[in-house]
């Protein structure tokens, strides 16, 4: 896996020196960004305060408000702090993290040994993916220098779950990397039950960046309310994909027209827990918070993905929705039930054998999964979802007035290599299957009847909460049907 080129539109500040070397050294990091004093807790959270630091992961935090909760819960429970780095980037179309950690991992620790010093804490931890992408560069930038407290490097399977902060807490403690099915904050009870400092990898290289310039000179780019610079991963029908650092307030179209990205009919906006935009809200969009919210869209992780032309937009969000139903932990019935019935509807709309029933079934299927998951994917994938059905209005016309809308599935989303192969789906041999009906009772969250009581099947690999009941409704189909391909 190869991190994309990296550039900027404005001046550099996180990529600052990139265009020179391919990695920034201890030395190098010097040169360029200078040295960085410590702060106290109290400069600490004015600085963040002042710049209006907000986390980069995607829920967008304010970073001063989760310092001083953990510092708070600390004292109160005379507890010592670690901090955390999120570098585990699950999300298969995002690759800020990973460059920042590849390529200037000098500036992240910067701003995790900021942080560590300000709480005092007793140790750092930086997670990764364990794609192998970014953990040599993190080893070797720790060797390299002295940090405030002992720093260790983990790994987390590089899966979509993996990266949310409670899985990633959980895998720091030993425990299986998936979300803990309870709504708990790391500040009170993190890593080891301590008060815990948790934050991605671009948020701590932000904070680095501040207390070196300071409020007013950081604050020289970008929008009053969203001062300074983002991390942008443009990809999908981009010519030249990469991951670009712009100031805030920029045109989005000036940044698709660096990476000589054409929209199509529209533009994935936050990964695949963001939402959708058409080429008109393209056009008149600016790169923040507020500005894309303004056209219906999210900034979330930084992730620009435009659709292009030539490829059939309802076959794409199947895509990602299979994926999605088979990343989930699978510890809840909205993610084991809902979201495998969400992928059924949409590929039933994309394919034409649902009509404009399948319309009804999506949105049925999405507002039965939101709020009610142990995390926030039944949330992000059902927000995916709505979204598509509502900018993709012309093609689903013409998915149900005729025979789709005539673009191939090219596979502009990217996902994960493998999750395009048939490997693992239910298969049903038609020259045998007599109707009866037995599989779907065994394995209903895969299995459904159509109106004349035979099985219709998702083509998504089957996920491995759910392996039982395949292998049991395969043993049990009374005329030898059914299969799993290998």
């Amino acid at each position: 896996m190869n991190v994309p080129a990296v550039g900027h539109l404005g001046p550099p500040r996180l990529t600052a020196g990139l265009d020179q070397v391919e990695r920034l050294d201890r030395r190098a990091h010097l040169a360029v960004h200078g040295e960085l004093r410590p702060l106290g807790l109290e400069a600490a959270l004015d600085l963040a305060e002042r710049i209006g630091l907000r986390g980069r992961g995607g829920a967008g935090f304010p970073f001063a408000r989760k310092l001083r909760a953990v510092a708070q819960s600390a004292q109160r429970r005379g507890l010592p702090v670690t901090v955390v780095v999120n570098g585990t980037e699950g999300e298969p179309a995002s690759w800020k993290d990973k460059a920042l950690l590849t390529r200037a991992p000098h500036l992240v620790l910067d701003g995790a040994a900021l942080a560590a010093h300000a709480l005092g804490a007793e140790n750092i931890v930086i997670g990764v993916a364990d794609d192998g992408v970014a953990t040599d560069s993190v080893l070797a930038a720790v060797a390299e220098r002295r940090m405030p407290a002992p720093t260790r490097l983990v790994t987390m399977p590089h899966r979509f779950i993996s990266g949310e902060s409670g899985a990633l807490i959980r895998g720091i403690n030993g425990d299986i990397p998936i979300p803990p099915g309870r709504k708990s904050l790391a500040s009170d009870a993190g890593v080891g039950g301590r008060p815990t400092l948790l934050s991605n990898a671009e948020t701590y290289a932000q904070l680095a960046v501040a207390a070196r310039l300071g409020p007013y000179a950081f604050a020289e780019v970008g929008t009053t309310d969203e001062p300074g610079t983002v991390l942008l991963t443009v990809g999908g029908s981009a010519r030249r994909p990469a991951v670009l650092e712009v100031p805030t307030g920029v045109p989005l179209m000036d940044v698709l027209d660096l990476c000589a990205a054409t929209i199509g009919p529209g533009v994935l906006l936050g990964g695949f827990h963001g939402k959708w935009i058409t080429a008109a809200a393209a056009s008149r969009a600016v790169v923040s918070r507020a500005g894309l919210a303004e056209v219906g869209g999210t900034l979330g992780a930084g992730i620009m993905l435009p659709l292009g032309d030539g490829t059939c937009p309802l076959g794409e969000a199947t895509r990602v929705l299979r994926y999605l139903a088979g990343q989930s932990a699978g510890q809840c019935g909205p993610c084991q039930l809902g979201l495998p019935d969400l992928a059924r509807a949409m590929a039933a709309l994309s394919d034409g054998s649902g009509g404009a029933a399948s319309l009804d079934q999506i949105r049925t299927a999405a507002g039965g999964v939101r709020g009610r998951g142990a995390c926030s994917h039944p949330d992000g994938t059902a927000r995916f979802a709505l979204s598509a059905v509502e900018t993709f209005t012309p093609d689903i016309a013409a998915h149900l007035t005729r025979d789709g809308c005539g673009d191939p599935v090219r596979g502009v989303l990217p996902l994960p290599d493998g999750e395009n192969s048939t490997a693992g789906r239910l298969v049903v041999d038609w020259s045998r299957c007599d109707g009866h009906g037995l599989c779907a009772q065994l394995a209903p969250e895969l299995i459904t009847l159509d109106a004349n009581g035979y099985p219709s099947l998702s083509d998504a690999p089957v996920p491995p909460w759910l392996a039982t009941g395949a292998r049991k409704a395969i043993a049990m189909c009374p005329a030898l049907a059914l299969r799993q391909d290998a």
